[in-house]
């Protein structure tokens, strides 16, 4: 496939370098770019998976590749970050890899920092003693173990859960082997970021912040490597989002394996505000004083640092990594948000901005100043390509929501006035004159209602509309009327709108004018009403005058043996073509 196909969105991108057999295996936590040589030109530091044999450090100069170290275990992030301030200003780059931090300064491996122990279970450390002593058989042990680790609060370590996995051949050379060796618990490191130590210049001193799978969370000094602060978290934590200074005040944004969204401030210990999603996050950007979370059910959410939801735009494919735009030269920020179905796009709040196609599914995104371009857009796919692309100085972005929804302007906050002297005085005179204002306002409800009684007694005695007068009974009935005349079939659909209980003993009766029409049946029975059923009842009426006049008849439907009727209405009849002979 040629550049010329994946490149998209009116050239506001220029492609630089695209290199598909690169073979880099990453993940946008494992890519930064930093100026390791003090020359002013950015290096891209790419953390490479690589299969469990050939896990490196690349850098990368341009299209070509400087150099490479090993690496002992799988990368789960890296920073580049300044620990102090000797000249010239070149910044270290550390890698996190199991329960250590590896820190390189000049390309080379300058410091290892070791994660503190976990608890050991007092159980689990008694249990091994036994065996040290030959009290107890591999046999046992093993079913000790499968005990303790279904009731204990306190995980199991890592020895005991290989042992656990083990075949029973296998089990009695592990035991010799391992018995005599102290038990340790030492937990791996999930994410890593930088936090300012003191100033927010870019080329300040950063404190290392680290998550761990022991759902802490440890800020380390950047000169001595001890621990400056640890906070904790109800689960382990998958990404995060640093920002402020340590010496003054800093906010770390944390989703966590739970699902959940967790903000960690200075003066606490414990997160300050929890953020639910409605799925899991892939994705977490920090935008401004807003969050941007990229979720597995295909959708980007907009939240503040508080946890109040702000916007949410459905996604035409699943989120594969996402990463901050962000160009201060021209005061612009924005997301990019990675794709399943081959394409990156560019959203500002909630607005989509660019769409950026590419010949295979993306893993890692990360811009900045690579070399001496400070917008630079580098990507690798699944596939093991490297694709670096360059914004162009002329290109320029338009808001443009496409989303459904309310428009724009609605989420515009109204500008209220503050209180004027006239809100001042109505309120002082509500307070003085309260007793007299609840009086007026009876006198007026009470007139309210007279005249709506009134209203109600006159449509029950004239029978405009049909109603139910009587709560009890709640009827309702439509009248259809069949023919030409001068014979007419009149069908009354009644029904019970109660919830469950039926009504019986109704009749129907009809008013009419003797001189016009003659009903077969002027007084008819109705049986059982069961809720929810429509009871048709037919009649027929014959017209008798000869005039070609129409009247009205009225229908009334109450119960046996009174004469207050539940249901009134009127039967506006058509004029009769014909007339009925005696």
């Amino acid at each position: 496939m040629s550049m010329s196909e994946v490149c998209a969105d009116g050239g506001k991108w220029l492609d630089a370098h695209y290199d598909p057999v690169a073979c880099l295996n990453t993940f946008s936590s494992c890519v930064a770019l930093a100026d390791l040589s003090g020359d002013g030109e950015s290096r891209l530091v790419v953390g490479d998976l690589g299969g469990l044999a050939g896990m490196k450090l690349k850098v990368y100069r341009g299209t070509a590749l400087l150099s490479e170290s090993t690496l002992l275990d799988l990368p789960a992030g890296l920073v580049a970050f300044f620990m102090d301030l000797h000249e010239p200003r070149i910044p270290a780059v550390a890698v996190a890899s199991g329960p250590c931090v590896y820190v390189y300064k000049n390309l080379r491996p300058y410091f290892k920092f070791t994660l503190p122990g976990s608890e050991v279970n007092t159980l689990e450390q008694d249990v091994w003693q036994q065996v040290r002593e030959g009290h107890i058989d591999p046999v046992t042990l093993k079913e000790m173990l499968e005990s303790i680790r279904k009731k204990a609060e306190v995980p199991l370590s890592v020895r005991s859960l290989r042992f656990l996995a083990l075949d029973v051949n296998d089990t009695d050379e592990f035991v010799q082997l391992h018995k005599q060796q102290p038990i340790r618990r030492q937990t791996v490191i999930t994410c890593i970021g930088t936090l300012k130590k003191s100033t927010a210049d870019e080329d300040g001193v950063s404190c290392l912040v680290i998550g761990t799978e022991s759902n802490d969370v440890y800020i380390l000094d950047p000169e001595a490597f001890i621990i400056l602060s640890k906070m904790s978290l109800p689960d382990a934590p998958t990404m995060m989002d640093v920002t402020g200074q340590f010496d003054v005040e800093f906010r770390i944004t944390v989703a966590c394996r739970n699902g959940n969204i967790y903000i960690l401030r200075r003066e606490s210990d414990k997160p300050k505000y929890c953020i639910e999603l409605s799925s899991h996050p892939v994705g977490l950007v920090r935008v401004g004083k807003n969050v941007v979370v990229g979720c597995t059910d295909e959708s980007l959410q907009g939240f503040t640092q508080k946890g109040k939801k702000l916007w949410s735009v459905v996604l035409p494919a699943p989120v594969t990594t996402m990463a901050s735009m962000d160009l201060p030269t021209r005061g612009f920020q924005a997301v990019l948000v990675g794709l399943a179905n081959c394409e990156v796009h560019l959203y500002r709040d909630k607005n989509l901005l660019s769409t950026i196609k590419t010949p295979d599914a993306v893993s890692s995104i990360c811009f900045g100043r690579y070399g001496r371009e400070d917008g630079t857009l580098i990507m690798t796919t699944k596939g093991g390509g490297l694709m670096v692309k360059i914004l162009k100085r002329t290109a320029a972005f338009e808001d443009r929501d496409g989303a459904p929804g309310p428009p724009p302007a609605q989420s515009i906050r109204l500008n209220v006035p503050k209180k004027t002297k006239l809100y001042v005085d109505q309120t002082l005179r509500e307070r003085d004159y309260g007793v007299a204002m609840h009086r007026a306002f009876q006198m007026d409800l009470s007139r309210l209602r007279l005249a709506a009684a009134k209203a109600y007694v006159k449509a029950l005695e004239s029978s405009l509309t049909p109603m139910s007068s009587s709560l009890t009974e709640p009827l309702k009935m439509n009248a259809v009327v069949q023919g030409l005349g001068p014979s007419f079939k009149l069908t009354l659909n009644v029904q019970n709108t109660a919830a469950c209980r039926p009504v019986m003993n109704l009749a129907i009766s009809f008013l009419y004018d003797e001189s016009l029409y003659r009903m077969r049946n002027p007084y008819m029975r109705i049986p059982l009403l069961v809720p929810g059923l429509i009871y048709p009842v037919e009649t027929f009426v014959e017209c008798t005058s000869d005039k070609g006049i129409s009247d009205i008849i009225k229908v009334f439907v109450l119960h046996e043996g009174r004469s207050i009727p539940l249901l009134t209405a009127h039967i506006n009849m058509p004029v009769s073509e014909g007339v009925t002979l005696n």
